[in-house]
């Protein structure tokens, strides 16, 4: 293969790469103006939706572009399949971003419940892991992503504590419907954002070995 395929192939997984965390930094800032019903900050979080989708369509069209111009085979392919689920998932997890900011406008001077659900610690968990991800991708390290099938564990019992918790205050007191469910709607983005991490860990995992694994 070309030395220039291989140069447009590296700059297209940097490019990816901060593409991944752009959306990361999506999630944990809706987070944020979530946690402190920051308006602003949700209208500047809001403001990013077009530069990822942007991003996506062009990451995109250079990968396909580098698959019709050098027909890679083998580790270069397994490269270029990973990318694209790279960016897939993480253009989702940038939007789940868009969508927790647009709560916060609802969530505002709502009650706050005086036992808050564990969504920092669950928010915590979710960045670790996609930050892992992204750094196996980019080493081409698959240590990182070892144990991520017992973090996505964790994630998900916490969903489901969540998830009955809103439901209990909720019908012990009407006044917190609003609130209860838009933290049941953050709990559901952030498991469905661990969700994609495990699936771009999977690709990693394949692209760095040639072997097929399933992250449960």
């Amino acid at each position: 293969m070309s030395e220039k395929f291989h140069t447009e192939l590296e700059r297209l997984k940097q490019d990816t790469v901060e593409m991944a965390r752009f959306a990361r930094d999506m999630l944990c800032d809706s987070l944020q103006a979530l946690a402190v019903q920051d308006i602003d900050g949700a209208k500047e979080i809001l403001s990013r939706k077009k530069h990822i989708r942007e991003t996506t369509i062009e990451l995109e069209e250079r990968t396909y572009q580098l698959i019709a111009l050098y027909q890679p085979m083998a580790k270069d392919m397994r490269v270029i399949a990973c990318t694209l689920k790279i960016i897939t998932s993480a253009e989702r997890i940038g939007r789940y971003g868009k969508d927790i900011a647009n709560m916060v406008g609802f969530v505002k001077d709502q009650p706050e419940f005086m036992q808050p659900p564990p969504i920092t610690h669950m928010a915590r968990l979710v960045t670790g892991m996609i930050d892992d991800v992204i750094r196996a991708y980019e080493t081409e390290n698959i240590r990182p992503i070892e144990n991520l099938s017992k973090r996505d564990d964790a994630v998900d019992t916490l969903w489901h504590s969540v998830f009955r918790e809103m439901l209990t205050f909720m019908m012990e007191n009407c006044r917190t419907i609003t609130r209860g469910t838009y933290d049941i709607m953050v709990a559901r983005y952030l498991e469905r954002s661990g969700d994609h991490a495990c699936r771009m860990a999977e690709n990693v995992h394949y692209m760095v070995t040639g072997e097929r694994i399933e992250i449960r």
